[in-house]
């Protein structure tokens, strides 16, 4: 997690992944609290991979303790700027700098894929209380929304590669229930929001895929992109839809 060239990448774009990326709807933690069995509130949660603390800000905001842990410099630096209450650990999740049985949640918002699962499958369950829950989800692009996978073909074309996360992945839930041996439940949950221009193409370009290319090439994206969402959206405002996909397994109370 620590080590990849694109998971380090942004250390030097905090600033713009916490003013452009999403937020989460309401509904998913709704949902978190479903499937582990138990509310946000007063539980003690590690949010790993925190970033910027998009996610970490609302999980207080439900009323949960809430631990970040967080591997980037830059990262974690704007996370204690935006959240100067919230504990910030330096680690990752293949070796979490937790004691065992100390968390009743740990979250992975838009950060699970950045790890090696066959060990953070593990140090997730060891650092869980007996009963506690691992949730994982990702901000995914639906693809019943033209414009939206017309976009997605241009970045794949102009960089190389597909943005991480960008498509719901079945391989994920079935990886997670391999290795923990234990039942996966999943939901997906479709929202969206009403972004000016270029707050989108800042969000578009705050991912690894460009964040690991020279400036020029992003700029050059940019440059192509924003006439031809002009002639979509003419009014300047971009309506971004989202599934979040969200995937959540319980260790047993006799482990």
């Amino acid at each position: 997690m620590v080590t990849d060239s694109r998971a380090l990448s942004f250390n030097s774009a905090a600033d713009l992944y916490a003013a452009n990326r999403p937020s989460y709807p309401t509904v998913l933690f709704d949902a978190v609290e479903e499937l582990a069995g138990r509310p946000l509130s007063g539980a003690r949660v590690a949010d790993v991979g925190a970033g910027t603390g998009i996610a970490t800000a609302l999980l207080r905001e439900r009323g949960a303790d809430v631990l970040a842990v967080e591997p980037g410099d830059g990262m974690a630096a704007r996370l204690r700027q935006a959240l100067p209450d919230v504990p910030v650990v330096r680690g990752d999740g293949n070796a979490l700098p937790l004691a065992g049985s100390s968390c009743d949640l740990v979250t992975y918002a838009q950060s699970w894929h950045w790890t090696d699962t066959e060990r953070s499958v593990p140090e997730a369950l060891r650092v869980l209380r007996p009963g506690g829950a691992l949730a994982l989800w990702w901000n995914t692009t639906p693809p019943d929304v033209p414009w939206i996978t017309a976009q997605q073909e241009r970045v794949a074309r102009h960089c190389g590669s597909r943005p991480h996360g960008a498509r719901p992945d079945d391989s994920r839930a079935i990886a997670l229930a391999g290795l923990s041996g234990l039942r996966v439940e999943r939901r997906r949950m479709r929202w969206s929001r009403s972004v000016p221009l270029d707050t989108h193409l800042a969000n578009v370009t705050s991912s690894s895929t460009f964040l690991v290319l020279d400036r020029s090439v992003t700029r050059r994206f940019i440059d192509e992109e924003r006439p031809i969402l002009r002639g979509l959206f003419p009014d300047g405002m971009v309506e971004e839809t989202y599934v979040v996909d969200l995937l959540v397994t319980t260790k047993p109370r006799d482990a």
